[in-house]
């Protein structure tokens, strides 16, 4: 009987560390000051827009663990694609884009 009960615990706690949301998972202030949402879509995250002028857009999909990312970012304003990446670290979040990896811009996210 007590194993029983250790064995369906430890199934319990399993399954809740495997659907844990991962650390890049919810609501960010951008460098702009909008808040962005970043939720699971398939087997990566997408980015998109809640606030400001791009509202409701998708602006990136990024895929990883552990707080590092990769993908692509999309800059609305000029509506161009770039490589991207993010980086979690506590409540902030660096997120770069780059062009042939060479020329690079990076901005922090706030988490809220």
């Amino acid at each position: 009987m007590i194993r029983s009960f250790v064995l369906a615990g430890v199934i319990t706690v399993t399954a809740g560390i495997a659907h844990a949301d991962e650390p890049i998972v919810g609501n960010w202030k951008t460098a702009a000051g909008d808040t962005a949402v970043i939720a699971s879509c398939g087997g990566s995250y997408c980015v998109t827009l809640k606030t400001g002028k791009y509202a409701g857009r998708k602006i990136g999909t990024l895929a990883g663990t552990g707080g590092s990312y990769a993908g692509e970012i999309t800059d609305p304003a000029a509506e161009k694609t770039y490589s991207g990446s993010g980086k979690v670290s506590g409540n902030s979040l660096r997120m770069q884009g780059c062009v042939m990896k060479i020329l690079c811009k990076s901005q922090t996210w706030t988490r809220l």
